[in-house]
């Protein structure tokens, strides 16, 4: 002979313990009361400062020339599809462009050995402008976050999609990628040069 079938009782409320039952301790039987939030001792918030660059997320220190950092892999990229760096800067912007390299930019090109060599020598061009590095180490991708975010006034030119994500974080700095064998910007107000992506 099977089980009866125990129909299910609708509007069963969960059985509780009575607040004068003998297993409570003393302590536990008193309701818990919340304390108010005592305004002399609110708790501070303390945020960032917002850039005086900024206009909301319009960032208002970019204008012609424009101060382009140039990133390890943007050059290499550049080489693989033939482009100009300076000139197909100038055709995306529709203004004229300063490539700026970083010390550290620097090492980790030499640091790729012979097979970048013509990376290398596009690097050390006269129209590329240097910046010294004054932290330890030579990650570039760290240098360029930190520059970026002290001095508004940089487009960072880069294809690394990790130091892509990292710079969308930051508000009012735009970035210039390749896309369709031409260089393209995003977060750009006024790039009437770069193609609709």
């Amino acid at each position: 002979m099977g089980k009866a079938k125990r129909t299910k009782k609708y509007a069963e409320m969960k059985r509780m313990i009575n607040l004068k039952d003998s297993r409570i301790n003393k302590k536990d039987r008193q309701k818990k009361k919340r304390k108010k939030a005592d305004p002399q001792n609110m708790k501070i918030r303390e945020l960032p400062q917002a850039s005086s660059a900024l206009f909301f997320k319009y960032n208002t220190q970019l204008g012609p020339p424009y101060h382009i950092l140039v990133d390890t892999n943007f050059i290499n990229f550049s080489i693989k599809n033939k482009l100009d760096v300076v000139q197909s800067m100038m055709d995306c912007l529709y203004a004229k462009c300063v490539p700026y390299i970083t010390d550290c930019v620097m090492a980790e090109l030499e640091k790729l050995g012979s097979k970048y060599r013509v990376a290398l020598r596009i690097a050390k061009d006269a129209r590329f402008e240097r910046l010294p590095c004054l932290h330890k180490g030579t990650y570039a991708d760290d240098c360029l976050v930190q520059r970026v975010t002290q001095h508004k006034c940089y487009i960072v030119a880069t294809c690394d999609k990790d130091l892509k994500r990292r710079i969308r974080k930051i508000p009012g700095v735009p970035i210039m990628y390749l896309a369709q064998h031409r260089y393209s910007i995003e977060r750009m107000p006024d790039a009437f040069g770069a193609p609709k992506v």
